[in-house]
């Protein structure tokens, strides 16, 4: 009886410390959430902007100047889900008639765009000369929702921790310049609200810059990109299937047979590579010591020289034929070649973003 009345209370003795030591470890970066937000508030109304904008870049100066302290940094992490939820809100603030009105249309928009994306990255990458998982994870990232679409594609495609680093940090690059251009252009041409957004919504990459964006402009134009990079975000399901799907079908069909033939003739692991040499360099039907136009038999001069032209050494009865000349590969600088592999992506994936922005830039304006 006295170990049973016992047990309930044990238990709450353990679990309410443990609440109290995590909520104690939160509240910090909580309150430092709350005084950043405050912040913004203050200059949004002291200064042309939003609080969004004011937020996300105070947030940007602190964490790439300062750092964030070991002691707010539990609380600080709960700022992608708040930040999600928030932008949900947003995108339900949206009138319903407004979202009837353009829904059939906004949502082909949204898809012909995200496919027109896809194509033109994985198009650009190969042509780059970039790998093909690389060329995947910027496909993706670029025309669905930024790095969240990236770590989708990367699980489906096993890629590798620093092509997932690479990827994002492009994509974090392009989310930096748009958020400060694009609000600018829109403020240069005076664009309708509902053109920005769907604009912002179609060609933006992640979606806290898009929401930013928007909001920076005007409220209207937040709603409308807030709702319109929902839409894309809803698409990162199927493409990390397709990209899952793609995979499996690359590993069946290179995994089987036919590897040693292939290295056989081509030089590969597994054998060939002395038959090749044969191949190439022997007539047919001779013995593999005798080089192209030698004689098998030869008179006394044949027999008693080399085919260099020398006389016979003790490398066997006509001697070895002199092996080719090999040119050496071409030593290219490592700081050089690692910042090449860097403009790449960057190239890509700008010029695919051009292409695509200026697609959603009329499907946007045919739409209102």
């Amino acid at each position: 009886m006295t170990g049973s009345g016992e047990a309930p209370s044990t238990a709450r003795t353990a679990v309410g410390p443990s609440v109290r030591v995590r909520l104690r470890r939160l509240l910090p970066g909580v309150a430092t959430l709350l005084a950043v937000a405050g912040v913004a508030t203050v200059l949004a109304g002291r200064l042309p902007g939003t609080a969004l904008l004011f937020a996300v870049a105070t947030g940007a100066v602190v964490a790439n100047t300062v750092g964030v302290p070991d002691a707010v940094e539990p609380g600080v992490a709960l700022h992608s889900p708040l930040l999600e939820a928030g932008i949900v809100l947003l995108g339900a603030s949206v009138s319903v008639a407004a979202l009837a009105a353009a829904g059939p249309s906004l949502l082909a928009a949204v898809v012909g765009v995200v496919a027109v994306g896809l194509v033109l990255v994985e198009l650009l990458a190969r042509i780059a000369g970039l790998p093909e998982r690389t060329g995947s994870l910027l496909a993706a990232g670029s025309a669905v929702c930024g790095v969240s679409a990236v770590a989708a594609a990367a699980g489906a495609l096993d890629a590798d921790e620093s092509e997932v680093a690479l990827a994002a940090a492009t994509v974090l690059a392009f989310d930096a310049a748009t958020l400060a251009v694009y609000p600018a252009v829109a403020a240069a041409f005076a664009l309708d609200p509902r053109v920005f957004g769907v604009w912002a919504g179609l060609s933006m990459f992640s979606t806290g810059p898009v929401t930013a964006a928007g909001f920076a402009y005007d409220p209207v134009a937040g709603e409308w990109a807030t709702v319109t990079k929902l839409a894309r975000n809803a698409l990162i399901g199927v493409v990390a299937v397709g990209y899952a799907v793609r995979a499996a079908g690359v590993d069946a069909g290179g995994g089987g047979g036919g590897r040693g033939a292939r290295g056989a003739l081509g030089g590969r692991p597994g054998g060939g590579d002395g038959d090749r040499a044969a191949v190439g360099r022997y007539a047919p039907g001779r013995p593999p010591d005798v080089p192209r136009g030698v004689p098998r038999g030869g008179g006394a001069r044949e027999r008693g020289r080399a085919p260099g032209g020398g006389p016979r050494g003790a490398g066997g009865r006509l001697g070895r034929a002199v092996p080719p000349r090999v040119r050496r590969p071409r030593v290219r600088h490592p700081r050089r070649a690692h910042a090449r592999g860097r403009r790449a992506p960057l190239a890509v994936v700008g010029a695919a973003f051009l292409a695509v922005s200026a697609v959603a830039f009329v499907v946007a304006r045919g739409l209102f």
